[in-house]
Formats: structure tokens, C-alpha cells, sequence
């Protein structure tokens, strides 16, 4: 049994039985259930013929079981006896609904605006990627009570806004598509680059991310904002085996072996960006996806184009002026300009209170303070830079920088 195949089967099976039901977080809670039945049940008993009709009938199931034992049954049971499946409701007319539309309709809904960005993710995961929450807590080093806690007061909030599983109006989806985009593109930065912990990367974040952005991009394959997320997850990951080295340790962009690359993906992304582009709708993803690009296209670290990555970055602070933009933007411009150049830029960020504590801030001042001459200064923000992370592996990295820098 594969659990890709659970993933995939989980945002159809909860889409189908809240489309059926109503009732999203009950419905959620039963789709859960129904994935745990076939993790026990299918390895002894074989995969079903029919995996997500298995899958919705046991859902369904447990859904009424729920909704009997309430309080309210006799009410409850009134309104549901009419709804109550057949024997028969495997075939394709009790159970249909385009299962594209119907994973965008549970990504808008997980991305209600009444949730915050943290219960989105988790949200999502859940509902829409199929973890589980013990794998969601795992992944988010999260205590397990705790991410329970924060998915049913999310589910609580949907409850509360009065939101119904349906297809996102145009008003909604103008409205949402942004915090949908964001929500995947910060499943994959945690994936891509852990927060804390031991490894660096937390793969199956990222490839869940990828997914998700891939269901998204088939259900709107004209929109170039999805296409340049897609685009841009690609070509990230695709240096995913050459980022750290035999121990696990850290690789930076300049010293990885480019032969570890994986082409194929980087040819996908190159070719999803191109069809994007030719939109003539640029969008910050698919600014971030070109510098992406860029990158992907240099045979080594000293062939890389920065003029023209630079110039990226200035047009993509014009679309998304924040201060991740602006520090990136002072690497590119030490790299064209000089480091004095870059350590200048970074200046206007030391009184940003989004940058307080950011360990990234303090380790791009000590590497252009390091390529500038300033060894002592860059000794020190090294070792600041150090004390901030939470991530063992970038930690380790920096404390090395530091005693390179003071040789």
C-alpha cells in the first residue's frame, strides 16, 4: 500500500463526503478515521478495487456513527435519513465532483481568512496533503496535544464564519488565491529549509508542497501566479541532494556540485516558467522562479548572471517590498557592486522589527563583512548568527564560517 496513494485519495474523499454531508470539521474528523482503517486494514486485506469508494463509504460510516451519538440525534437523524448512502453508493454518480475543483475548493476553504498563516498550514496538511497529526507535529516539531489543539479551534473558526464547502466565487478566489499560494509556499520553505532540528531538510514538507501546487496548477493551468509557484518549488528543489553533504551538513549555493542537480526537474521548471511568462502577468512567484532559473543555468558558481539576477530583485521589490526581498537584494547587489555596497542596504533593515532576532540578517552582514576584510566584525556576527538559528545544521555552518573568518 502507498501512502502517495492515500494523500491523494484524502482531499477527494473529505471533499465528497462534506459535498454529501456538510459538516466540514465532522467530516474531516471521519476522513482521518477512514485513512486510519485503511493503514491497518489494506496491507492484510489488499488495496480495494475501488480505494476511494472503500474510502468514502468507511468515512460516511463513521460520519453518521458521530453525528447519531450527538445530543441532537433524533433532529439529526430526521434531516440525514434521507441522505444516508446505499448499499450501492460506490458508483460514480453518488460520489462524483470534479476532484480538481474539488481540492481547490478544500485549499480555500483550509486558507479561510479567518484563520491565521499557522492554521492554514496545518490546515491543509490535514485536509487537503492527508497527514496525519502525529506527522504533521513531527514535521512542525510541534507537540502533538498542542497541533490537535490549534486544528480543532481552526476548525472551530470555519464553524464560526459560517463557511460552506463550495466551489471559491470569483470573489473569493481573487480574494484568497494569494494566502492559497502563501500557504504552500511556506509548507515548502519548511520543507526545503527546517526551522530547527537536526536535519536541514524535512523532504516529505517539500514534496507535499509540490503536490499541492501541481493539484492547484491543473485546476488553474492559465493562471501564471500558480504556474510561477510550481516553477519556482521545481526549480529550488531540484538542488535538494547537493544542499548538504555526506554528514548532513550544509552545503551553501557557491560550493555545491552541480552535477547533483537534478536536470529534469530544472528542465520542468524552466519550461512551466516559460509558459507563464508568456502571459505577460509577471507576479512575484514568478520573479522568485526566474531568479530561480538563473541560478539553475549556471555551469558554475562564477558563471552565475548577476546583473540580471539583480535586476530581478529590483523588479520584484517593486511587486513585494519586504525585508526577506531587501536582504536577498543586498547579496545580489555585493555581487555586482561590491560588499560595501551590500552591507549599505542592510542597514536600512537594523531597525525593521520583522528582522529582530533573524539569524539570516546577522550571517549575510558577517558573510559581506567577511568577502569586505572585516574579519573580526564578521567573526562576531557569525557566532550571533549562530546563536540565533534553531536549526542544528545551519548552527554548525556558521560556527565553521566563524573560525574561518578569524584564521
Amino acid at each position: 500500500m502507498s501512502d502517495d496513494l492515500l494523500r491523494e485519495l484524502a482531499p477527494q474523499v473529505l471533499a465528497a463526503v462534506t459535498r454529501r454531508y456538510g459538516h466540514f470539521d465532522e467530516a474531516e474528523d471521519a476522513t482521518q478515521e477512514a485513512l486510519l482503517a485503511a493503514t491497518t486494514q489494506w496491507p492484510a486485506e489488499g488495496v480495494p478495487d475501488n480505494p476511494r469508494g472503500w474510502l468514502i463509504r468507511v468515512a460516511s460510516r463513521r460520519l453518521i456513527d458521530h453525528l447519531r451519538s450527538e445530543r441532537s440525534r433524533l433532529r439529526r437523524e430526521a434531516a440525514l435519513a434521507a441522505q444516508v448512502p446505499p448499499a450501492d453508493w460506490l458508483a460514480p454518480a453518488a460520489d462524483t465532483g470534479d476532484v480538481s475543483d474539488d481540492t481547490l475548493t478544500l485549499l480555500f476553504l483550509c486558507c479561510h481568512p479567518a484563520l491565521t498563516a499557522a492554521s492554514q498550514i496545518v490546515l491543509t496538511l490535514r485536509a487537503v496533503g492527508g497527514l496525519t497529526t502525529a506527522e504533521i507535529a513531527h514535521a512542525l516539531l510541534v507537540p502533538e496535544a498542542t497541533l490537535a489543539q490549534r486544528i480543532s479551534r481552526a476548525k472551530q473558526r470555519i464553524r464560526d464564519a459560517g463557511a460552506r464547502f463550495e466551489p471559491p466565487t470569483r470573489h473569493d478566489y481573487d480574494g484568497r488565491l494569494r494566502a492559497v499560494l502563501h500557504v504552500l509556499y511556506l509548507i515548502f520553505n519548511e520543507g526545503h529549509t527546517a526551522t530547527s532540528g537536526v536535519a536541514l531538510q524535512r523532504t516529505d514538507l517539500a514534496t507535499e508542497a509540490i503536490r499541492l501546487a501541481r493539484t492547484c496548477h491543473r485546476t488553474r493551468p492559465d493562471d501564471a501566479e500558480v504556474a510561477g509557484l510550481l516553477a519556482l518549488l521545481l526549480l529550488t528543489d531540484a538542488r535538494r541532494a547537493a544542499r548538504t553533504g555526506p554528514a548532513g551538513e550544509l552545503v551553501p549555493l557557491a560550493e555545491q556540485d552541480r552535477d547533483r542537480w537534478d536536470r529534469r526537474t530544472i528542465h520542468e521548471g524552466v519550461t512551466l516558467l516559460a509558459a507563464a511568462l508568456a502571459h505577460r502577468r509577471p507576479g512575484p512567484y514568478q520573479i522568485q522562479a526566474a531568479i530561480a532559473a538563473a541560478h539553475s543555468q549556471a555551469a558554475r558558481a562564477e558563471d552565475t548572471d548577476w546583473p540580471h539576477i539583480l535586476d530581478l530583485y529590483d523588479m520584484l521589490q517593486r511587486f513585494d517590498d519586504n525585508p526577506v526581498v531587501t536582504l536577498n537584494r543586498a547579496v545580489a547587489v555585493a555581487m555586482v557592486h561590491g560588499p560595501r555596497a551590500g552591507l549599505t542596504l542592510l542597514e536600512a533593515l537594523d531597525s525593521d522589527p520583522r528582522m529582530t532576532g533573524n539569524h539570516r540578517l546577522a550571517a549575510v552582514r558577517a558573510h559581506l563583512l567577511h568577502q569586505a576584510g572585516d574579519h573580526e566584525a564578521a567573526v562576531a556576527h557569525y557566532r550571533a548568527a549562530a546563536r540565533q538559528t534553531a536549526s542544528i545544521p545551519e548552527r554548525e555552518y556558521l560556527l565553521r564560517q566563524a573560525r574561518l573568518a578569524a584564521r
